[in-house]
């Protein structure tokens, strides 16, 4: 019994630690206090997208070590690279020889064999069937080569334009459907395109789209978890509300928190197929070369479409999720904040395109009171919750006299917190199912490197309660 309380102490704090960590950060990525943000533009730059650029966006917790890894890999790529290319070509010059011993002695076998019957004047031998298919195997072994760099062209550079103009569309793409879906698109862009041809990386293309797609799932992780700050800010600084919307706010930013975390691995699996492609893309083409002539190399082309069409396929399904998901936290928000639904949310930012639709004098005052003390307690892009809380004070006095009870929508903590749990539940065992059956072919991977690395982290984490109960099981032997 004394073991059993140990480790369900143990597993609460490790709980406790874990969420706590993963609050503050989040907190930390929103700068200043989370209350409200009356414009997209100013949520953006409260959470850190410089010159329009989405892929500055806080959030990302792995991003700085995801760059740093890219960066290993992709110098090792870049020799792995150099020696294909310097001496690959041996190697397909001596499978086109094989090829054509092979196929020239079948030929002529063939051809013996037909003709044995016939009169020695009808005897011949057909070489326009030989030439036909050695001359095409020729050419797609000269093609590759070139671009291996074997005839005094192409190499490297040659390869790093054929990821470029393969790969980075995936991920650029994926990206701008992505940022165009969740409204981020009216404020901030994706510069894949113009840096990458700045950098001469070999991941690069992965890279720089991969952080857009970060950045835009990351700004709508951001956007969820400030309307949860927003309430407990309300009822921490007595602006509105009590304990149930206190913890009506902490369960949003909870439920952020976890999709969030759980979407991260899930892009990371998109991320690290497209990785192995560049990096064995010399194998790649190589193999394409003798797609037609050998059985082992048949399909490669075809399974590295699929996996590039599956790829972009995930992301969208990714991004399906989360803006699920934020649409209806959203419709509620919008509902219960100030209420009734006219476009406007007193704590959620207004991504997806929310516009104000025939708002009533009520709602515009309330309105009014956020976007002027937003105005006003903003200081270098910050919010200061003293300033803030001064000015709201005096601002709702004079609404109220003029319509009673216009703040009391901030006492709702108990019913948003009811549809936050459910909300919660839902995207687990709902949307995020339905989704990838939708989207996603069962069965298609038979390694998820996304899920690996969630459950490697797991058991990481889980390490002090295994030792525990090691350690309990072998004294109670002794």
């Amino acid at each position: 019994m004394k073991a059993k309380l140990i480790m369900i102490a143990i597993k609460f704090i490790m709980g406790a630690i874990a969420l706590g960590i993963g609050i503050w950060y989040l907190s930390s990525s929103i700068g200043g206090a989370a209350i409200t943000y009356t414009s997209l533009d100013g949520f953006m730059n409260t959470i850190g997208v410089s010159d329009g650029n989405i892929a500055s966006a806080n959030g990302c917790f792995l991003c700085g070590y995801i760059e740093q890894l890219f960066t290993v890999i992709g110098n090792a790529a870049e020799m792995f690279w150099t020696a294909m290319v310097d001496n690959i070509w041996i190697l397909m010059s001596l499978g086109f020889g094989i090829f054509l011993i092979i196929y020239t002695a079948k030929y002529i076998f063939d051809a013996a064999k037909k003709t044995s019957e016939l009169d020695e004047k009808e005897k011949k031998l057909e070489l326009a069937g030989w030439f036909d298919k050695v001359w095409r195997q020729g050419a797609r072994v000269l093609i590759v080569g070139a671009l291996m760099g074997a005839l005094g062209m192409g190499g490297t550079a040659a390869l790093r334009t054929v990821s470029n103009i393969t790969i980075t569309p995936v991920l650029f793409v994926g990206a701008e459907l992505s940022m165009a879906a969740t409204g981020v698109s009216d404020a901030a862009q994706c510069g894949a395109l113009t840096t990458t041809s700045k950098n001469s990386d070999i991941l690069n293309p992965i890279l720089q789209p991969f952080m857009c797609v970060m950045g835009n799932i990351n700004s709508v992780m951001l956007a969820g978890a400030a309307g949860g700050f927003s309430l407990m800010n309300y009822a921490w600084l007595g602006l509105g509300g009590g304990v149930l919307t206190w913890l009506a706010g902490l369960t949003l930013v909870l439920m952020f928190l976890i999709i969030g975390f759980d979407l991260v691995f899930q892009i990371l699996s998109v991320v690290f197929k497209l990785v192995f492609l560049i990096i064995f893309l010399p194998l790649l083409l190589a193999a394409a070369a003798f797609e037609q002539t050998w059985s082992l190399a048949n399909g490669v082309i075809k399974n590295a479409i699929n996996m590039l069409v599956n790829s972009a396929i995930k992301i969208v399904g990714i991004t399906l999720k989360v803006l699920i998901t934020y649409a209806i936290v959203a419709y509620a928000a919008d509902s219960y904040f100030p209420g009734p639904r006219d476009g406007y949310s007193a704590i959620l930012p207004p991504l997806m395109g929310q516009k104000i639709e025939n708002p009533n004098a009520q709602t515009l005052s309330v309105i009014n009171v956020f976007s002027t003390c937003e105005h006003v307690a903003t200081v270098d892009g910050e919010i200061d919750a003293d300033k803030f809380k001064a000015c709201f004070i005096a601002q709702r006095t004079q609404v109220e006299n003029q319509y009673p009870g216009a703040f009391d929508f901030m006492d709702d903590g108990w019913e948003f917190l009811l549809m936050m749990i459910l909300l919660f539940f839902l995207y687990f065992y709902a949307i995020k199912p339905k989704v990838d059956s939708i989207l996603i072919a069962e069965g298609s991977e038979k390694f998820d490197f996304g899920t690996w690395a969630k459950d490697l982290g797991k058991k990481i984490w889980d390490s002090p309660r295994q030792i525990f109960e090691t350690i309990s099981k072998a004294t109670g032997k002794e």
